[in-house]
């Protein structure tokens, strides 16, 4: 039996690998996606291999994550609940879906992961396996109960390392879970896991304290076409660089914290800490355009379709044809999307200051309280009146 293994080559990975390879004496294979978590992945194929691999990918995922992932939510607008801006729910789709890719070109009947049975990334990894390759077979040690006997705690796990002599660097286990990528950075877990506890100032690692930001506020341009960034500052990019600029430039800024408390899918509600630099950028850059560019009737349908949308990507239904369907109807919305929003950043602050384009559907003449720009004012009597219709009908029957 072969199985892909999704492998950071931390202590749970590490652990997970040898005892998958003894319990279901299987060939494993191992899998590091990087998509933007800027670990340290020097020695990985080495210690992958020590710990019981027969071969390892370790593959740079971070230009596919930005164009075919984060692009297309960014266009749909997607939100979840409170202001989630999915950083952790899009990386899951693409990771799952190289590893069936990487199952099936080594003729693996089994993929594995190292998610817990309370958390959504369970789902999401599965959702898409399962979508992608129907027969494929699923290992999730932690929920296994001969697993969760035999690791107790952190503890039994180090131990088992020293008993297996698996290279591991030992440290001291934070008070909270991070989960990092090129779009955000998720804090859970441990001293987060009371609501009422501020987080700690030390925790963040993608911004500034707002309080330590810079006294002086920056300005950025972001220019779109077709609902996508294409260039920062006058300089076009692709995708990942739109993004590597735009995180360096926010966290400076301590643009893009937020704490919520969230819906899981499984659920629970659960306590979230984020940080989205170049993310909060560009869903306000967009929406600053889209102002200018998209039709009233097609924005606020658009609108009533995101809580949706961004229901199916938090739950793991990124390969789902509603998803997909969806998905058109985003992009047809967005298509008229091109021109340029300038944004003031400043103290933890993301703030819109103008916006421009070149089929802008705003016209000064009409808007203006100065001048009529061909809009008669007096057809708004008939106008009001017909919509007045029902009320006045229902004022007449209730007197």
């Amino acid at each position: 039996m072969k199985i892909v293994l999704a492998y950071s080559g931390g202590l749970d990975t590490s652990v997970l690998l040898k005892w998958i390879k003894e319990t279901y004496q299987a060939e494993m294979i191992a899998f590091c996606a990087d998509v933007g978590q800027e670990e340290e992945l020097k020695g990985l194929d080495k210690k992958a291999k020590q710990t019981g691999a027969s071969k390892i990918y370790i593959e740079d995922l971070r230009a596919e994550f930005a164009k075919d992932f984060v692009y297309p939510m960014l266009r749909a607008g997607a939100v979840y609940e409170s202001g989630y801006l999915l950083g952790t729910s899009i990386a899951r789709p693409l990771i799952a879906k190289r590893m069936v890719e990487i199952a099936q070109a080594n003729g693996a009947e089994a993929v594995a992961h190292g998610a817990t049975g309370k958390g959504n990334d369970q789902v999401r990894f599965e959702l898409t396996a399962y979508a992608l390759q129907p027969d494929i077979k699923i290992i999730a040690p932690w929920r296994e109960a001969r697993f969760r006997e035999q690791f107790q705690g952190r503890s039994d796990m180090i131990a088992y390392c020293a008993a297996n002599k698996i290279p591991i660097e030992v440290s001291a286990k934070k008070p909270y879970s991070m989960d990092r990528n090129l779009l955000h950075i998720s804090y859970e877990g441990g001293i987060l896991e009371d609501p009422w506890a501020e987080p700690p100032k030390d925790i963040f690692k993608l911004s500034v304290d707002p309080a330590d930001a810079p006294n002086k506020a920056e300005y950025v341009e972001v220019a779109f076409r077709g609902g996508d960034a294409v260039a920062v500052n006058g300089q076009r990019m692709k995708p990942l660089d739109v993004m590597l600029t735009l995180n360096k430039l926010a966290g400076k800024h301590g643009v893009g914290r937020i704490d919520l408390v969230e819906n899981r899918f499984v659920g629970m509600k659960s306590r979230g800490v984020y940080e989205t630099p170049a993310g909060t950028i560009l869903h306000r850059a967009r929406e600053a355009v889209e102002q200018l560019t998209m039709d009233r009737e097609v924005l606020h349908l658009r609108n009533s379709l995101v809580p949706r949308y961004a229901e199916m990507v938090y739950n793991g239904f990124w390969f789902a044809p509603e998803r997909e369907m969806l998905q058109a109807a985003m992009d047809t919305a967005a298509s008229g999307v091109t021109g340029t929003a300038r944004l003031k950043l400043f103290k933890g602050n993301c703030t819109v200051v103008g916006r421009k384009a070149s089929k802008s559907l705003y016209n000064p003449r009409v808007a203006s309280f100065e001048a009529a720009g061909g809009y008669d004012q007096g057809d708004a009597s008939g106008f009001i009146k017909l919509n007045a219709l029902r009320l006045r009908q229902r004022a007449l029957v209730n007197r």
